[in-house]
């Protein structure tokens, strides 16, 4: 599986890219895409305090809701 970081549709872009691994390693880039093995490397890295981890929140289809 591959993660796709797409940085213009993160929910906390500007709020959370200060703290961000993509935003620490790499600057704010456009888009990133790890694989599986690059992903669990950043993971330990964010677990042993060495970068932040990465902040990337998708944004999910809700419910549409109808006011009466």
């Amino acid at each position: 599986m591959t993660t796709r970081i797409d940085c213009d549709t993160c929910v906390v872009r500007g709020l959370a890219c200060h703290d961000c691994v993509v935003t620490v390693l790499l600057g704010p880039p456009p888009e990133l895409t790890f694989d599986d093995d690059e992903r669990q490397a950043l993971d330990v890295l964010a677990e042993s305090g060495l970068v932040p981890p990465l902040r990337l929140v998708r944004p999910v289809d809700g419910y549409d809701v109808e006011s009466a």
